[in-house]
């Protein structure tokens, strides 16, 4: 379970950003005045990613993860 949301919250993240791009690249051409999509965009990528790292720090808090660190020495 914690697996399979945290891939989801990486497609999001990844999917915002791909948005964004793709409307920094439409927006403004033609003679259309550009629209507030690139930022919306944006703004969902640093939403989802600041959320994603709350959620790892609850789940360390919690007891759901561990830190396993490197192995050193090997």
């Amino acid at each position: 379970m914690k697996s399979i949301l945290l891939g989801l919250a990486f497609v999001g993240i990844l999917g915002a950003l791909a948005a964004a791009g793709v409307f920094m690249l439409r927006d403004g051409r033609g003679g259309r005045p550009k629209s507030g999509h690139m930022m919306r965009a944006l703004v969902l990528r640093v939403a989802l990613s600041v959320a994603l790292f709350l959620l790892v720090l609850l789940a360390w808090a919690l007891g759901w993860i561990q830190p396993g660190g490197l192995p050193l020495g090997r």
